[in-house]
């Protein structure tokens, strides 16, 4: 029997319409390396419903390339990068950022978030020569945690940045389930205000691969196509990311995708959360850490993939289950269904 997943929102391959233009397009010839007529059609898309005239949009492979190129292109050798000790860049990119020559500053933060009051420590730690200058703040919003910044937490961040003399850079890997949370006020136009550079996440959306760069701040646009090709994000055949974000924004597809795969993590977290179970974090995105009994895991794992995240306790652990666009509702309630059980015997 194949296990169904809840690992991550990337199991399966891409949307429908994404395939469907992928293959009308297939054979229309087009220039290479980003300058084809789908990715200036996806870049004007992107530029117009985040009101970003002068931005500029560069598409890459994936999340750990973006931010790599970004972060290198971005630091002086002897500049450091600040970032929760749960963030990616510090978890899971095998070092990416470290290799290209940059210390990672990484926080303790109780739900995946970066504050102005947790910042403050390092900077005045790193304080003459023989050190690392921190020079830029590294946020996921969505986090690793599913949590999310609103448009509060990011003008406060914004204002301590600029006070500081610190650059913001959002990595939106899941912009798209940030976007549409219920509890979200932050609207793409706004992003504009308050960060200099962030990525649009089209993987973990509905694509087949691809993320959207956007540098907004003017300081950090020149030559960084160059950090592109240095880095091997400069695609001959970039146009795979251009047909596929065309398609993600010409109708609303994007936020379509990312609102169904909330809906269906809100239902698990809601069913979850009446059976008795409790959360390490506030569910706020498709992302959720319910805490189980180690004896319901073992049954759960015997028909469903997911992450086993830690260890809550002797008997207990924390699991992270994962929705995406195309997960099917009767999964979850054949999830729930083991749960029920094993909640009403327990």
């Amino acid at each position: 029997m194949t296990k169904y997943s809840f690992l991550y929102d990337y199991a399966e391959g891409a949307h429908p319409e994404i395939l469907k233009a992928l293959t009308e397009t297939n054979t229309i010839q087009q220039l290479g390396y980003g300058e084809d007529e789908y990715c200036l059609e996806a870049a004007k898309l992107i530029k117009n419903i985040f009101e970003l005239p002068y931005a500029e949009i560069h598409f890459v492979s994936g999340g750990t390339q973006a931010n790599m190129t970004v972060i290198s292109s971005i630091l002086k050798p002897y500049e450091s990068v600040i970032a929760a000790q749960t963030g990616h860049i510090a978890v899971h990119e095998a070092g990416a950022i470290e290799f290209t020559g940059h210390k990672i500053n990484t926080i303790k933060t109780p739900d995946g978030k970066l504050t102005p009051e947790l910042i403050k420590p390092v900077l005045i730690e790193h304080y003459d020569e023989h050190m690392v200058v921190p020079k830029l703040v590294y946020i996921s919003n969505s986090t690793e945690l599913g949590t999310i910044y609103t448009k509060k937490d990011l003008k406060e961040l914004s204002y301590f940045c600029k006070e500081n003399n610190l650059m913001l850079f959002m990595d939106g890997a899941r912009l798209g389930s940030s976007l549409t949370s219920k509890d979200q006020d932050l609207t793409p136009k706004n992003i504009k205000d308050f960060v200099d550079v962030f990525y649009i996440g089209g993987t973990k959306n509905g694509a087949l691969a691809g993320e959207a760069i956007v540098l907004i701040n003017d300081n950090l646009k020149e030559k960084f196509r160059y950090s592109m090709k240095q880095k091997g994000a400069l695609l001959a055949k970039s146009r795979l990311f251009g047909v596929q974000f065309a398609v993600l924004f010409k109708n609303n597809l994007f936020f379509d995708l990312a609102t169904y795969s909330n809906k269906l993590a809100y239902k698990f977290a809601e069913e979850i959360t009446n059976l008795g179970y409790k959360f390490i974090a506030e569910p706020q995105t498709n992302i959720i850490f319910p805490v189980i009994p180690d004896k319901t895991v073992l049954k759960l794992e015997k028909k469903f993939m997911f992450y086993p995240w830690k260890k809550y306790d002797k008997n207990n652990t924390t699991i992270r289950l994962v929705t995406s666009w195309a997960t099917k509702e009767e999964k979850i309630d054949e999830f729930l269904e083991i749960l029920s059980k094993d909640s009403h015997n327990s």
